[in-house]
Order: structure tokens, then C-alpha cells, then sequence
């Protein structure tokens, strides 16, 4: 292994202990909160994000919607994890730009800041799964992107078990069933919708709207995108 890939081991070990970690106290009356949270939310909130969620999670399965980039073959970690990291930024850029506009406009329009952001995630997933070199024109490749999804943005005993499954991802995927509709988006999306936070909800007050789509928007998707780098690292060092 060269240097770079001894030190991205070193921080994958460190991540994957974090990902098998059992639930802590606070893990729980985080998850209990949050469950409280979002009784207090209005019903018209919870049905634009659960719309987006199935829409987006059946687009990402039946391949359409989002273009798939082509993969990058033949480069070693470091030049690839280059490119991951500019594209995260880029990301990152515009989804704080998008998180400003529609907080700073009020109610309506901060409702469809979901269904935006929710893209834009899916299209960095597409990107990065694309620059460590895989194709997510097979259907499976498309699996793993909502698994990595799944891991950074649902509750650590969620986590546990999906982070099981990728570690031995090759003999799982063989597993997988072909049907589309056996995909369980309803706890995939039940899951997301907890872990949308009071900061994204604060989103949608008049006033203070646009700093906290800035701030949240750009929280979310770094973190989305050091789970995935992770993610696809896990696969990479195991090859290696």
C-alpha cells in the first residue's frame, strides 16, 4: 500500500468502529427528541418530504432522472479521492446557495427545498460512485448509493445494521432482490424524515430562514459526502 492508502486506512478503521458502535444514551434521547420533533411538525411538511423521498428513491432504482456519469478507470486513491473531494465542495456551494434562496422566501417556497436537496445529494452520490471508478448503470451499483444514504442520515441502530450489510457488500449484493418494489423505501424514508433536524425546520421561519439553509444545506451535504468517501473507501482497500 503506498502511503496514502496506509493513512485513508487508518481513518477508515477509526470510521467503521464509530458505524459498529451499539447506540449510546445520548444516540437515544437524540432519536427520542427527534421523534417528538417531528409530531410537532405540520402534516403538509411531512407529506412534501415523504413525496420526495419515495420519488426520488424509485428514480435512483429504476435508473431514470439522473444521468450516470462515466467511471473513472485506472487511477490510484489519491487522484481519485482529488477529484471527490472538488466535487463535494462544488456541491456543497450550491447547496448552500439553493438553502439560502428558499429560506430567505418564505414557507411555500422553503417546502421545496426538499425535493431540491434531495436531488442534489443523489446527483453528488452518482458523481462520487462514478470517480472511484463504478458504474451506476447496474442496477445494484444504484443500491449501494441509497445504502450510503441510508448510513449517513439515519439512527446509530439503523446504521449498525446497514453498515453490516456493506462490509461484506459483494456477498450481499448477490442477495439483493431484481424487483424493484421489494426495495423497503418506507423505512428508508421514515428514517430520513427523524433525522431532519429542528435546524432544517427553522428553514421554513420568515427572517431567519436564509442563514439556516445556508448553514444546514452545507452541513448535510459534507456529511453526506464523508460517508460516501468512506463508503467507497471500504471497497477500494479491500481490493487493494
Amino acid at each position: 500500500m503506498t502511503p496514502y492508502e496506509k493513512a485513508a486506512q487508518h481513518e477508515l478503521d477509526i470510521w467503521a468502529e464509530q458505524m459498529r458502535k451499539p447506540p449510546s444514551l445520548i444516540n437515544r434521547v437524540a432519536k427520542s427528541v427527534q421523534v417528538r420533533m417531528n409530531r410537532l411538525i405540520p402534516d403538509k411538511v411531512h407529506a412534501v418530504v415523504t413525496a420526495a423521498i419515495k420519488h426520488m428513491t424509485r428514480a435512483v432504482l429504476l435508473g431514470s432522472e439522473y444521468v450516470a456519469p462515466k467511471p473513472l478507470q485506472e487511477q490510484v486513491l489519491e487522484v481519485r479521492e482529488r477529484q471527490v473531494k472538488t466535487r463535494i465542495k462544488w456541491y456543497k456551494r450550491v447547496g448552500a446557495a439553493e438553502g439560502g434562496l428558499t429560506g430567505a422566501a418564505g414557507f411555500l417556497v422553503g417546502l421545496a427545498d426538499f425535493p431540491l436537496l434531495l436531488s442534489l445529494k443523489m446527483k453528488l452520490l452518482y458523481d462520487i460512485a462514478a470517480l472511484y471508478g463504478h458504474d451506476v448503470s447496474d442496477y445494484r451499483e444504484r443500491l449501494y448509493i441509497l445504502y450510503i444514504f441510508q448510513l449517513a442520515f439515519s439512527s446509530q441502530s439503523r446504521r449498525q445494521e446497514i453498515f453490516r450489510q456493506m462490509e461484506q457488500w459483494d456477498a450481499h449484493a448477490k442477495t439483493l432482490p431484481e424487483d424493484i418494489n421489494q426495495f423497503d423505501w418506507l423505512t428508508f424514508q421514515q428514517e430520513y424524515r427523524d433525522y431532519i433536524d429542528l435546524a432544517k425546520m427553522l428553514q421554513l421561519v420568515p427572517g431567519i430562514g436564509a442563514v439556516v439553509g445556508v448553514w444546514a444545506n452545507w452541513r448535510l451535504l459534507d456529511e453526506l459526502g464523508n460517508v460516501a468517501v468512506m463508503a467507497y473507501r471500504m471497497r477500494v482497500l479491500a481490493e487493494r
